[in-house]
């Protein structure tokens, strides 16, 4: 099998690194090669997160070079778009319609873009959209987004169900395990 790519992009403390961890462990258990690398920014204050999940029968690095995402899943509307020239010509963007304003829009040195996902569905590409947000609140807690998100990617593999669960109940602390797995039936189910 060929090396397929993953992108997890975000602002700092939406999850994405726990999103990247359960999705690595659950690669991992269908028997492939899995790397997986973080970049950090200015995570602690708000700023981009980004993290790559490569995945096949040999991976030699975890870095994702632009136009080799196959998936880019985005925890912010404006990070999907920012990330964009990481994605293949054929890949899709998994993303959360949510709006986090980043520090320019805070100041006021700048507006936060109109119509972001519109107009990546306008240039042409495949972009798959939901509340993320909401559906988590829905499931228990605003800081599922994550899994939310991850019901929706299940969406891109043949992966029996059974199995992401055994990843949610190795990953997520018990306490928070019955919350997640509603989020995950509900971002599938979306």
């Amino acid at each position: 099998m060929n090396t397929k790519n993953i992108m997890i992009v975000g602002v700092g403390g939406q999850g994405s690194l726990l999103a990247s961890k359960l999705l690595g462990h659950l690669l991992m258990n269908q028997g492939y090669d899995v790397k997986v690398s973080e970049v950090h920014g200015m995570s602690q204050r708000g700023g981009s997160v980004v993290t790559y999940v490569r995945y096949g029968d040999k991976v030699y690095s975890p870095v994702i070079d632009q136009g080799e995402a196959d998936v880019i899943v985005s925890f912010e509307a404006l990070e999907a778009a920012r990330w964009l020239s990481y994605l293949k010509e054929d890949g899709v963007i998994v993303t959360n319609t949510q709006q986090i304003d980043p520090m320019p829009v805070i100041t006021g040195a700048m507006k936060y873009p109109e119509n972001v996902i519109e107009k990546m569905k306008n240039a042409g590409v495949k972009v798959d959209a939901l509340d993320c947000l909401k559906l988590a609140e829905e499931a228990g807690s605003s800081k599922a987004v994550n899994v939310v998100l991850l019901g929706r990617l299940s969406h891109y593999f043949d992966i029996d169900e059974a199995d992401w669960m055994a990843s949610l109940e190795a990953i997520v602390p018990s306490r928070f395990l019955e919350m997640n797995k509603k989020a995950f039936e509900l971002g599938k189910n979306a």
